[in-house]
Parts: C-alpha cells; sequence; structure tokens
C-alpha cells in the first residue's frame, strides 16, 4: 500500500479521534454560554500557537502574502469562531449525540463539493451511499425532536438540531477552503499552518472577550472557573492545536473526496466519547410497568 496513503489515513483518523473531544467541553461546562466556551477555547488555542510559533515568526510573516492572511481570517470564523459557537448550542440544548450526527453529515457535503474537482469520482457512483447517510441523519433528528419532556422542550431541541445545521454549514466551508489554501500553499508545513490559524482565530476571539464575559450576567464559583479553563486549555492543546495538525497533513496528501470521508471518525469518536460520559450504550428504558386502563 502507498505509504502516503497509509500516513494520510492515519492522520485524518487521529485527527477524527481528537475533534470528537469538542463535542464533551459543552456538557463538562454546562452554565457557560456558548459563545464563552468558543471564545475561551480559541483564546487558548492561540496563546499556545503564537508560543509555538515564535521562533519562526519572521520567516513565516514573509512566505504569506496579504491575500494568504485575510484566507486565515474568514477561515478562523468559519471553521473556528462561528462553528464552535453553532456546536456548543447544539449540544446543550440537542445534546452531544444528536449533535455529531447532524454535523455528522460533512461527508456527505463535502464529498458533492469534492466531485467538482479533477480525477474525482462521479456523484452518480456515490448517491445511494450519501442518500443512506442522509436518510439517517433524518430519523436520528426525528427521534431527538419526538423524545419525552425530560429530555427538555421540543423549542430547545429544534433550535439545538437547527445549530447543529449552522456547525455542519460553517465548517463545510472551512474545510473545502482550508484544503485549496494548503495545497497551494506548499512552501508551508501543515503544522505551521495551523499555528498561524490559531494565532489569528486567537485574535478574533480576543475582539470578542469583553461581550461576552464582561457583560452582565451569571455569577460562577471559582470551581467552575478551574473546570472551564481547564477544559478550554485541553481541547485547545487537543483538537486545534494537534488535531488541527493532522488534519491539515491529511488534506495536502489525500484527495478532498477521501479526507471527506475520514470526518466520519469524529462523529464516530464524539457519539463514543458522549456515551462513556453517560455511562451507557444505549438510550434508558423506563422500569414502570405500562399502566392500565
Amino acid at each position: 500500500m502507498n505509504r502516503h496513503l497509509v500516513l494520510g489515513v492515519g492522520s485524518g483518523v487521529l485527527a477524527g479521534a481528537l475533534w470528537g473531544l469538542v463535542f464533551l467541553a459543552p456538557r463538562l461546562t454546562p452554565d457557560f454560554s456558548p459563545a464563552q466556551i468558543s471564545v475561551a477555547r480559541y483564546l487558548a488555542y492561540g496563546a499556545i500557537a503564537a508560543v509555538l510559533a515564535a521562533p519562526r515568526r519572521h520567516r513565516l510573516a514573509a512566505e504569506l502574502t496579504r491575500a494568504d492572511w485575510w484566507a486565515l481570517v474568514w477561515l478562523g470564523l468559519a471553521g473556528n469562531i462561528v462553528y464552535y459557537i453553532f456546536l456548543a448550542v447544539a449540544v446543550q440544548r440537542a445534546g452531544a449525540a444528536p449533535a455529531s450526527l447532524i454535523v455528522g453529515l460533512l461527508p456527505v457535503v463535502i464529498t458533492i463539493v469534492g466531485t467538482q474537482e479533477e480525477g474525482a469520482v462521479p456523484l452518480r457512483r456515490l448517491m445511494p451511499s450519501l442518500l443512506l447517510a442522509v436518510a439517517g441523519v433524518a430519523l436520528i433528528s426525528f427521534a431527538a425532536l419526538t423524545r419525552g419532556a425530560a429530555e427538555g422542550p421540543w423549542q430547545d431541541r429544534l433550535l439545538g438540531l437547527l445549530c447543529a445545521a449552522g456547525a455542519l454549514a460553517s465548517w463545510a466551508v472551512f474545510a473545502v477552503g482550508n484544503a485549496r489554501c494548503i495545497r497551494r500553499l506548499a512552501h508551508v508545513s501543515a503544522h505551521d499552518w495551523s499555528l498561524l490559524l490559531g494565532v489569528v482565530s486567537g485574535m478574533e476571539a480576543l475582539v470578542l472577550v469583553v461581550p461576552v464575559f464582561l457583560w452582565p450576567g451569571t455569577v460562577h464559583p471559582q470551581m467552575d472557573w478551574r473546570r472551564f479553563l481547564l477544559t478550554s486549555c485541553g481541547i485547545a492543546l487537543s483538537a486545534s492545536v494537534i488535531g488541527n495538525g493532522f488534519w491539515n497533513y491529511a488534506s495536502r496528501i489525500l484527495p478532498l473526496t477521501m479526507t471527506a470521508q475520514l470526518v466520519l471518525f469524529e462523529t464516530l469518536f464524539a457519539l463514543l466519547y458522549s456515551f462513556i460520559l453517560a455511562g451507557r450504550w444505549r438510550p434508558r428504558r423506563s422500569n414502570r410497568p405500562p399502566s392500565r386502563r
């Protein structure tokens, strides 16, 4: 088997395993708003990336044009800030499992876009599997909306599912644009591109600190802040710095239609982690006997 293929697929799988952790952050810090969770994560990502990129900052700055910096700005918004706000709302309102399954449509969306590139597999050959994926997500979403009242009002679950769709659209735009950028910038390593994206995302998050954290609102106890900061830094290091580096490497050496399929591992690991956190492997059933009338 081709060595580059093995390394690319392996990097994509590792990226998915690390990205799956981001679905746990809103569950671990439920008292903080989605905007606060997103801003804290990318502030930490930016700080870590800035430290790691500092020794090469002059060389990296000289290798990028103004258009490349603008690409980093909109990629940081689409793939990081906006995406994670949508995702955090989706997890808090609809639950980690429905949110991860809707975001799991990313392979479908990216594959459709990837079929337009040169040498890609024709869309008609991929259509059966794509339709099955869409049908599966539709059924899961319907189940999430029709669960019992103990899961929360249906309006909240609907909002969560809509935000999951927003996260799907936002990250699909990022995935396609990011893959094209790192292929075009062959002189910038995948790791350095990830660090640059982190620095820009951190600067974007810094602009939001005042309205998100200093606006009058709920006061959190010290223990909540400690857990919140540890979770944000842990997700930033594992999913953003390391996970993005693996993904950028896979995106550079694999075609878009193949990397699109590797996004599936994010969904699989997100479901695995959410079920482990909940301490269950299948939906709970009521132990009460059925009422007799």
